[in-house]
């Protein structure tokens, strides 16, 4: 007879770490990737001749690609053979690099991520497949941490090699790197090994355009709320429905689209098909509030990896060098939470470890909006990060872990596609926001600034157009105001309404982000009260008695 017993460390069967490094590096290059956009903020605004917004629209347009066809290529990956698909998508992400290093404008750019973000819908969901497929138990729960610390390893990495190259040679030969990672990639996928191909997986076509329409509009509802108008629409706006927003209207049908998805699938399950993502993923009130975390500190996380670089790069002026030194107190202390608080699982659970974590993302939060100045470098700045990137990493790999242990190995692609969607979804919308919302309160803070100030007259106003306000440096501003009537004392006006005006919107953004990450402590406090060697493992172990 046969009984299933849990997988034990005493039973555990050990398998070779190699397969690992293969998957640890495609995490490494999808991350390495999506953190040298920021850092290349500065250098492809001044190559393209854009404004910061376009360039951010390549960060949006990868997490659109990511988030939209992620649950498509996870079927992809059942239905050709994990390992043969990851090859391929792999080999595109290649590609992807290398229309980055030669783009002659930003189009190319934005078309690159679009692409990167294709070959990553596909990555993503493999490498939690793969990891189930190569590793068990404490094995698996390790190597699910490796992908955790891999991103924030590449954003430790981007940021200094990164800044390091845009500083002395340029932004282009940063994505060389990428290019380099690929290919070690490709090369390690040797090494891995994976279930067949099932050519009786169907794609259910009819889900796909319902996500992936959906979370195309969301992203792009959320992305233009400043330029098209939060509620009616602006002059800038390609269109208006009754007067309103495109933005808002969007967003609307995108929840919709997510809701008839929700829907198809619960109807398709019922009724015996194979749907496009199994629910029972989320079957839980604790695994759909892992995800709600989950995507509330990814939007966090870009939020601060956008508005951060744009201070230092577009605002002060300052180098992409100067951006990594910024930023490394963050993205190593993310590293190495992500790494180490697997040692913790034993003795806390995840509610315990999930509530702690958010309760130290709204205190730095908090603590940043009192103290950061137009000095990045200052000792509270730094301790602000520090404490909100021991909150992010434990995070990252907590939420993640939570999904994973709870599933059999069968639903891991299933996992996988609810982890980029959400991941992704949640980076291009905090991405978006960041930078809606930045401006939005600049655009109020410097009106009220001018209105107040006695030095500037209506004529200067007008002839510097500071009523239509976007991310300018001080320099760039007295370039302007030296073609003007402005006299030198008028000029210091101005520039002083230019920096305490980013300072003062600066703060209350981050105040702003602060409260998203207090009411995420709710759905903190509705993950599991167990620990993961408290309940049996989800793939167990035929025993022959």
């Amino acid at each position: 007879m046969t009984t299933e017993a849990p997988t034990t460390d005493a039973t555990e069967e050990r398998t070779s770490w190699a397969p690992l490094v293969g998957l640890f590096l495609a995490q490494v290059l999808m991350s390495f990737n999506v953190a040298s956009l920021p850092v290349s903020l500065g250098g492809m605004v001044d190559d393209f001749g854009v404004p910061p917004t376009s360039v951010s629209t390549a960060i949006v347009v990868y997490g659109i690609a990511v988030a939209a066809l992620v649950m498509v290529g996870a079927k992809l990956g059942q239905r050709f053979g994990w390992v043969l698909v990851f090859r391929i998508v792999v080999a595109t992400f290649a590609v992807s690099a290398a229309m980055m290093i030669f783009a002659p404008t930003v189009w190319w750019a934005i078309a690159a991520q679009a692409v990167a973000g294709a070959s990553a819908a596909i990555i993503v969901p493999s490498l939690v497949a793969l990891i189930a497929e190569n590793y068990r138990g404490r094995q698996q729960a390790t190597a699910i941490g490796s992908l955790g610390s891999a991103r924030a390893l590449s954003g430790v990495s981007a940021f200094l090699i990164g800044g390091t190259l845009g500083t002395l040679v340029g932004w282009r030969p940063v994505f060389g790197i990428v290019l380099a990672l690929a290919i070690v990639v490709f090369i390690f996928s040797f090494r891995l090994r994976g279930d067949g191909a099932n050519p009786a997986i169907k794609i259910d076509v009819v889900a796909a355009i319902f996500i992936g329409l959906g979370i195309v509009l969301l992203t792009l509802g959320f992305n233009n709320l400043n330029a098209w108008g939060i509620l009616l629409a602006r002059p800038d706006a390609p269109f208006n429905i009754l007067g309103l927003s495109p933005a808002i209207v969007f967003i609307v049908v995108g929840l919709i689209l997510g809701q008839a998805f929700f829907l198809w699938t619960r109807r398709r399950t019922k009724a015996g098909k194979v749907p496009l993502v199994s629910l029972a993923v989320l079957g839980s009130g604790r695994e759909r509030a892992a995800v709600y975390a989950m995507f509330i500190v990814v939007a966090l996380e870009a939020a601060l990896n956008f508005t951060v670089p744009l201070y230092i790069q577009i605002v002060q002026g300052r180098t992409p060098f100067d951006t990594s030194l910024a930023m490394m107190p963050f993205n190593l202390t993310v590293f190495i939470t992500a790494t180490l608080v697997v040692r913790f699982y034993k003795r806390f659970t995840p509610r315990t470890i999930g509530v702690f974590s958010f309760c130290l993302t709204t205190v730095a939060l908090l603590w940043l909006s009192l103290v950061v100045t137009n000095n990045w470098e200052t000792l509270p700045t730094i301790l602000g990060l520090f404490v909100f990137g021991v909150g992010q990493g434990a995070l990252v790999t907590l939420v993640f872990n939570v999904l994973v242990t709870a599933a059999p190995k069968e639903l891991a692609g299933d996992v996988g596609s609810i982890r980029g969607t959400t991941q992704n979804l949640a980076s291009a919308v905090g991405t978006a926001l960041a930078g809606g919302l930045l401006v939005t309160i600049l655009g109020l803070n410097v009106g009220q600034a001018v209105v107040n100030h006695l030095d500037l007259p209506p004529s200067i106003v007008a002839q510097v157009d500071l009523d239509n306000v976007n991310f300018v440096s001080n320099d760039q501003l007295k370039q302007v105001l030296e073609r003007t009537d402005a006299t030198p004392t008028q000029v210091d006006a101005a520039v002083e309404i230019n920096t305490n005006a980013r300072l003062s919107t600066l703060k209350l953004g981050l105040l702003i982000l602060a409260g998203l990450s207090a009411i995420a402590i709710l759905p903190a406090s509705r993950l599991p009260r167990y620990r993961p060697h408290e309940i049996p493992d989800p793939n167990p172990v035929k025993q022959t008695a």
